[in-house]
């Protein structure tokens, strides 16, 4: 049996598999066991994301932080946060561009640039590639997984695989893994199968407190 401690990259799980979908209700505790070799024992789940902004959908940040306080519940999930950063900078647009909505313009009047809104999301894969390595150094699981597709990831994953010689599964949630990371990772499972089957209760009873309940628009 292996000590496991999974290591979930929040935003590139959402944005890779969840969005789109009915499923972004994720029970994260029981995807990561189903995923995973039933010799593996899961003691802890990390969790790295940040609390988005709302400009662009103003209810987005009531729906992330119900599912914050959800996840919040699961036994083995810890949840750990960066920072959602959002200015407006100068980006060259496609030639020819492409507007939403669908624009005409006369001939010669088309920019060459924009001011745009840019959305960051920083600190969850520096301290994931850090907390990694660190509890690999420290004696702190038998086998880590991680669920990414994020090639900043690469080097964290190989300096455990590779100079301290544990495993690292990578939880992958997408149909083809990043060449470099499944290199670096000791094996490959995808997540794909298990999201659907592993869903949180509608309603989450919270003692003393209102039940969590599962956004309305996530139906």
């Amino acid at each position: 049996m292996a000590r496991t401690i999974v290591y979930i990259d929040g935003f590139n799980l959402y944005y890779r598999a969840l969005k789109g979908t009915p499923h972004k209700w994720l029970d994260i505790e029981a995807m990561s066991r189903a995923a995973l070799s039933k010799t593996c024992i899961i003691e802890r789940v990390n969790y790295y994301t940040a609390h988005i902004s709302g400009r662009v959908d103003p209810e987005s940040p009531r729906r992330q932080h119900a599912y914050l306080r959800a996840i919040a519940t699961l036994p083995a999930v810890v949840i750990h946060y960066g920072n959602f950063l959002v200015s407006q900078k100068w980006a060259g647009l496609v030639q020819p561009p492409d507007f939403r909505p669908q624009t005409t313009l006369p001939p010669g009047a088309v920019p060459q640039v924009a001011y745009v809104w840019k959305t960051e999301e920083k600190g969850s894969d520096v301290n994931l590639g850090v907390h990694l390595v660190r509890d690999a150094c420290k004696g702190g699981f038998d086998l880590a997984a991680v669920l990414t597709n994020d090639t900043d990831l690469v080097e964290p994953i190989r300096i455990v695989t590779r100079e301290l010689g544990l495993p690292v599964t990578l939880l992958t949630p997408v149909a083809k893994p990043a060449t470099s990371l499944a290199r670096v990772a000791t094996a490959v499972r995808h997540i794909q199968p298990y999201i659907g089957p592993c869903q949180l209760p509608v309603q989450i009873p919270v003692p003393g407190k209102k039940p969590i309940g599962k956004p309305v628009e996530w139906a």
